[in-house]
């Protein structure tokens, strides 16, 4: 059996073939000299002419003009006596050729238009269904189905969702067993949705489903249904859905589902666009199919707010399953499933790097011990060793190392009295979050960072902690101010995250006493018009001004109180700043130990 590349092979020099063919006959025919019957009667008798091939249509021959062999051709004309002269005249070689059918001559004259449209059609349509481009069959869906023998994936290569996989475990028993189901009178699901933030494991959980239930799986995207030609994304879905059906059990799996599946457009001009096709025909099919067929939509989203109503209700999406960021434990045994394959140092305690990383999807802690590996490699070390794993942890937060960027001696003392009124503030005041380490060494756009880490993770923040790190963001401002008299702009990225914690605590958190109770806060998602045609504040004017005075309040309170720390502390602020200077990094046990030491003093 001939191989596809073969095969092409041989389409391709079979095409150079004709090609070649063509162009020597076109060559020959311009080699060819026309002459008139009459100069050919004339060579003829002055004993010119020494071949000759005659054809009801054509005389073709070779004769000598100016010392040369010459072909030549000419239109015969009735002429009894033409054999006889070429006797005459003594030509060497002379004879006649049959006549050709009228298909001969067809071919002929239209073969070369027929061989350019093989070659055209060979070039442009063949190639451009080559690596799956298809470009005729724009209908078709482009949903992958996957072989999941090769790369069989399990509930046991998840971790950090167990609530959801219970939830999908549910799922694959009725795959697996329908009969006990069925029983009972129960049917499949038609529809899960997984929603979550990015990164937390959707579509690992639609695979490891599959690979439980040991049945196909097709994954498609939403935007591949969508098309700037009209009606293509609607047929997709329905050949989607039709290759689902002749592979039943399967689960078709839709990843971004907001991109096909937003709220269908309300009021301005109308709405027949090409995603509500899509949309629509979606609709229809997952009314469509029964249950007892054995296919099951699963599609995951990271923005359900903006999903269709009528794509949510019961019957179509029956079961709605949230994908949480992980915590402590299940960051631990994430971390577990990653470092697998990777060669870890045995004093490596994963529960201290799942400690350090709080707020961490699975896609965050699987980059994080890629990034340690590919640290320790680059060191030549054998094992992957903590020091790597934590650095790795800040390169994810505060971004790489920059230890060639050139910086002055009086901005690095900025920086390091800014550094330290974090750090001395967050020690001072209750309700913050342990410091971790100080340092003065660049990291992505910061010229350095205090790193704070929690103990546990929290779920609920009191006033008092809110307040408390407001202080702790505005002492580095605050520390400048101390120590100079003067203020930069280093504070720039502080001051923001500062005003929008006052913010959030007057308008979402009803933490204002002047305020009160209050719910108003503003919608900052991009406008949608199929739901947001006209979008109002929700407050009066006075009632903004309030707003801005509190906010400015709330800050400053922070502001002064931070300052107030550090005069008070104006000591130990030296001190750390000139350890700073000298050591580029501390940690929070030396700070702890500096501390005690200057106040026995």
């Amino acid at each position: 059996m001939i191989n596809k590349g073969m095969r092409q092979l041989l389409l391709w020099m079979l095409g150079f073939m004709l090609l070649a063919g063509i162009y020597n006959s076109i060559k020959v025919s311009q080699s060819e000299k026309d002459i008139p019957y009459s100069e050919f009667k004339s060579k003829l008798k002055s004993k010119e002419i020494k071949k000759v091939v005659v054809s009801p249509d054509l005389i073709k021959g070779e004769m000598i003009a100016e010392g040369k062999k010459v072909n030549f051709k000419t239109i015969p004309m009735s002429d009894s006596n033409l054999v006889k002269d070429m006797e005459e005249s003594g030509v060497e070689n002379f004879a006649a050729t049959a006549d050709k059918s009228w298909i001969t001559s067809i071919l002929l004259n239209i073969g070369w238009i027929l061989i350019f449209i093989l070659i055209w059609w060979f070039i442009f349509f063949r190639q451009a269904q080559m690596g799956g481009k298809q470009a005729m069959n724009f209908g078709k869906s482009r949903a992958r189905q996957q072989d999941l023998k090769k790369n069989k994936i399990t509930f046991k290569d998840v971790a950090g969702c167990d609530e959801s996989k219970e939830e999908l475990k549910d799922i694959v028993d009725y795959l697996k067993n329908p009969k006990k189901y069925k029983t009972l009178g129960g049917t499949l699901p038609k529809g899960v949705l997984l929603y979550g933030p990015p990164g937390t494991g959707k579509t690992l959980l639609a695979k490891a489903v599959a690979g439980e239930a040991g049945v196909e799986f097709f994954t498609s995207s939403g935007s591949e249904f969508v098309e700037m030609f009209v009606g293509v994304g609607a047929s997709r879905v329905r050949d989607l859905f039709e290759r689902a059906k002749r592979n039943a059990p399967a689960i078709v799996f839709i990843d971004e589902l907001d991109a096909v599946g937003r709220h269908r457009f309300a009021g301005i001009g109308g709405g027949h666009d090409e995603r509500e096709q899509t949309l629509n025909q979606l609709l229809v099919e997952l009314d469509g199919f029964d249950s007892k067929e054995g296919i099951i939509l699963i599609a995951a989203t990271n923005r359900p707010d903006v999903l269709d109503p009528a794509l949510l209700r019961p019957g179509r999406f029956d079961r709605r399953i949230n994908v949480p960021i992980p915590d402590i434990k299940g960051r631990q045994e994430i971390l577990k499933v990653h470092s697998r394959k990777v060669i870890m140092d045995e004093n490596v305690d994963l529960s201290i790097v799942a400690q350090r990383t709080p707020g961490f999807v699975g896609a965050d802690l699987a980059n994080i011990v890629n990034e340690a590996a590919i640290i320790a490699a680059k060191k030549d070390k054998q094992k992957v060793e903590f020091s790597d794993l934590e650095e790795a942890i800040e390169k994810m937060i505060a971004g790489p190392q920059r230890r060639t960027r050139v910086i002055s001696e009086n901005e690095r003392k900025i920086v390091a009295y800014h550094e330290s009124g974090h750090a001395i503030v967050a020690k001072m005041i209750k309700g913050c979050d342990p410091v971790h380490k100080v340092t003065i060494i660049p990291r992505g756009p910061a010229l350095g960072y205090t790193m704070q880490l929690p103990k546990e993770d929290r779920y609920l923040t009191s006033k008092t902690e809110i307040l408390s790190r407001l202080s702790v963001l505005l002492a580095g401002r605050a520390a400048e101010e101390v120590t100079f008299g003067e203020l930069t702009t280093g504070a720039h990225d502080d001051l923001s995250k500062a005003t929008a914690y006052a913010q959030k605590m007057v308008t979402e958190f009803g933490m204002s006493e002047k305020i009160g109770p209050l719910s108003l806060k503003k919608d900052e998602s991009e406008v949608f018009l199929g739901r947001d045609i006209v979008r109002q504040p929700g407050y009066s004017d006075e009632t903004s001004r309030n707003i801005d005075e509190e906010v400015k309040r709330i800050v400053n309170d922070a502001y002064f109180k931070a300052k107030n720390i550090l005069i008070e502390n104006k000591t130990v602020l030296d001190k750390l700043a000139s350890v700073l200077m000298e050591k580029e990094t501390v940690d929070g046990a030396e700070i702890d130990d500096m501390i005690s030491q200057l106040n026995a003093v």
